[in-house]
């Protein structure tokens, strides 16, 4: 199952909604760091599986693994186990803030990875927009960043991870691509997100200890089992699908993922409302230029071939 090209953009959309509001729904679940990744992934891994072979034609799992595996493993493991580890534990050291601004860079990631490896030009205005969303993170990266220093720089930590994570989620946005369109976005996307569920529950049980076992779901507090329920089938089922599947199905797919940049406004509104997160009139400026370069790129209208007088 591939998505229409004339709904690209309307899933990329939905799929950031679901992006934004992952922190807030991983701050609910009570569990911490590396840990909330295995679970997210574990219920987000078994509802495409379900998904999928509820579906004639995407119920075969088996052919583009036999066919990719080379390509697919590895970057299943990178792209899914090892970016959205660094994603739930940056969380533990960076602000909920901090966190969704840094991570909507992923488009920036994706123009530049996409030029290295598909030879994808970068307009004139993506390279504007681009520099102030990179202006907007230095800006939020300044707030406060010298007394992080001078006390346990833990802070600096999960800014780090945060940004990585996005380069590691572009690239891996980037490089499936071909694949989804080959086997069709809703079979990569499963076994994608299936693969990078089983390194992230032996990496975290084997490095950390933490050996997650999702038959005990239901001893957790109510709010913590909805939460994460939440978290594995809306922020990772539906939302990965059509943020995934939308980016493949793009024309363009350095300017479907500027819609990204809408995502710190969304997630810093939950983190003010039910988080009690306090943003400074510096995160309010840097969320404000990250977040108004989608409309330059995603509304600009495209240059139209200039047609010579016969």
């Amino acid at each position: 199952m591939n998505i229409p090209i004339k709904w690209a953009y309307l899933a990329v959309f939905v799929g950031v909604c679901g992006h934004a509001s992952s922190e807030f729904f991983a701050r609910l679940t009570g569990v911490a760091g590396p840990e909330v990744s295995v679970w997210r992934y574990l219920i987000g891994a078994a509802g495409l599986l379900v998904w999928s072979l509820m579906r004639s034609d995407t119920r075969d799992l088996v052919t583009p693994l036999k066919e990719d595996w080379r390509i697919l493993i590895p970057l299943s493991l990178v792209g899914v186990s090892l970016a959205y580890l660094l994603f739930h534990w940056s969380l533990d050291f960076a602000s909920v803030i901090q966190v969704a601004t840094l991570v909507t860079t992923i488009p920036i990631f994706v123009g530049l990875i996409n030029l290295a490896v598909n030879r994808t030009p970068i307009s004139t205005v993506k390279i504007v927009t681009g520099v102030l969303a990179v202006a907007g993170v230095a800006a939020l990266l300044t707030d406060g960043y010298l007394d992080v220093l001078t006390a346990d720089g833990n802070s600096l930590w999960g800014v780090l991870m945060a940004v990585f994570c996005a380069a590691l989620v572009a690239g891996y946005s980037v490089i499936a691509k071909p694949l989804m369109v080959r086997h069709g976005s809703m079979r990569i996307t499963t076994l994608a997100i299936t693969i990078g569920a089983i390194g992230l529950w032996v990496g975290v049980g084997a490095f950390w200890g933490v050996w997650v076992n999702p038959l005990s779901l239901g001893e957790k507090p109510t709010v913590a089992i909805w939460s994460l329920i939440v978290l594995g089938f809306w922020n990772t089922t539906v939302t990965q699908l059509l943020w995934l599947g939308g980016l493949a199905a793009a024309n363009d797919m350095t300017r479907a993922s500027y819609l990204f940049f809408l995502k710190p406004v969304i997630a810093a509104g939950l983190a003010i409302v039910f988080l009690g997160d306090s943003p400074t009139w510096l995160q309010l400026a840097a969320i404000a230029v990250v977040s108004g370069s989608v409309f330059v790129e995603v509304f600009w209208p495209q240059r139209q071939p200039v047609l010579k007088p016969k």
